[in-house]
């Protein structure tokens, strides 16, 4: 035990010292190869099961439909995932109202005002997000420019190698040209292939170190300022405290740390929203609580476990495909591993209009400035809110 802990303190030290100098960017260490998952043709439409808790239950991504007629299967179609490499029958044999390419171009866009305030020159420039996740397809299309350090915590082997599904989403989801909340805020991405499943976690814990200490070589106005990573921990886990001091450095620094544990760290809740394909994401009222937490708002559960919530959009998201360059993945059904980064581009935003901008601040403007709407469930109108207001937000911290 104890060779371990010296072990570990001396990788610390090294991590620590690693950018007491300046570094030159961009920094990439490596560009992983585009994903090789392929899939061939399908011969059935799957069926969608509102009771199911599989979130891919009408997965068509990178499937040949050619053959099929599916006329008279919009309901299931409206919860399918695709992509780039699907490949839909004719247009004689798909049902009226279901347009791909359209769900596909909404689901590009981050909604609620974004892209209004990025008419405005609102678009995180400058401002540094950090992202911890899996392989990155590093080329992609949407976030290459603003991609400025690239390293690999541990050793990558065998399938990781390639770029894996996640990393590109998140990335995209917060910075992406074309999808992303701040698209030209700076991206920092640490990627490592350990997490979940009773690892661990001490690794998190590295990977903020060296975020902190890349953060100390950077110029004053460009400086790291959120750290998105889409998983959560708990006491339970091991490295918790390693993690829990590792995040405190960072808040210490001045940064907001997002990931599923924002409750642990802040008080606080953040949860995502659903969203028919073909409904306009710029309308508040176009949302509702997402796929995975549904039930739970249906059975009133939501408000007895959940506290100061901000909700934020989540499913129906188009991002940024492992499989090339310049392909892009609808996922119909979200989770809150696309929630993280969506606030750490909106925290992004917010830095760039008011750099003294504490988090403490921003949550707290983001449920005074927020929307509430109404639901119908059971034919009762229920309230759900605060939906996040980008533009309101951004309108109080420039009124601050």
């Amino acid at each position: 035990m104890r060779i371990h802990l010296t072990l570990r303190i001396l990788w610390i030290v090294l991590l620590l010292g690693a950018c007491s100098t300046s570094i030159t960017l961009p920094k990439i260490d490596r560009h992983p190869d585009a994903d090789s998952w392929r899939r061939g043709v399908l011969t059935s439409l799957p069926i969608y099961d509102p009771t199911s808790a599989n979130a891919f239950q009408v997965d068509l991504r990178a499937y040949d439909l050619a053959s099929l007629d599916l006329g008279g299967s919009l309901d299931d179609l409206l919860y399918a995932d695709f992509d780039d490499r699907t490949i839909w029958p004719a247009a004689d044999r798909m049902p009226q109202g279901y347009d791909w390419q359209r769900i596909m171009e909404l689901g590009k866009d981050p909604g609620l005002g974004v892209r209004d305030l990025h008419t405005q020159g609102i678009t995180g420039k400058n401002i540094g997000i950090a992202i911890i996740d899996q392989t990155l397809l590093v080329d992609h299309q949407e976030y290459s420019e603003q991609l400025r350090l690239y390293e690999e915590l541990d050793d990558i082997t065998g399938a990781w190698l390639e770029a894996q599904m996640h990393g590109p989403a998140v990335a995209s989801i917060a910075v992406g040209r074309t999808v992303g909340v701040a698209p030209e805020a700076d991206l920092y991405y640490i990627a490592t292939h350990r997490g979940g499943n009773g690892s661990d976690y001490t690794y998190l814990a590295d990977a903020i170190h060296r975020i902190v200490a890349i953060n100390k070589a950077l110029p004053r106005e460009r400086k790291i300022r959120v750290i998105s990573m889409s998983i959560g921990w708990g006491p339970e886990v091991e490295g918790y405290h390693e993690l829990m001091a590792a995040v405190r450095r960072a808040r210490a620094a001045g940064m907001l740390v997002v990931s599923t544990t924002i409750r642990e760290m802040y008080g606080l809740d953040l949860g995502g929203l659903g969203r028919a394909p073909l409904a306009d994401p710029n309308t508040a009222a176009s949302y509702e609580p997402g796929a995975f937490w549904a039930q739970a708002f249906a059975n009133a559960v939501w408000r007895d476990t959940y506290g100061a919530m901000v909700l934020v959009p989540m499913d129906s998201r188009t991002t940024a495909s492992p499989l090339g360059t310049s392909e892009y993945t609808f996922s119909r059904v979200g989770g809150l591993s696309w929630a993280i980064p969506y606030i750490a581009g909106v925290y992004a935003l917010a830095a760039q209009v008011d750099p003294a901008i504490t988090p403490k601040q921003f949550w707290s403007l983001a449920l005074e400035t927020g929307q509430t709407i109404k639901v119908n469930l059971e034919g009762q109108a229920v309230p759900l809110g605060p939906i996040i207001d980008p533009v309101a937000l951004i309108d109080a911290v420039q009124s601050r």
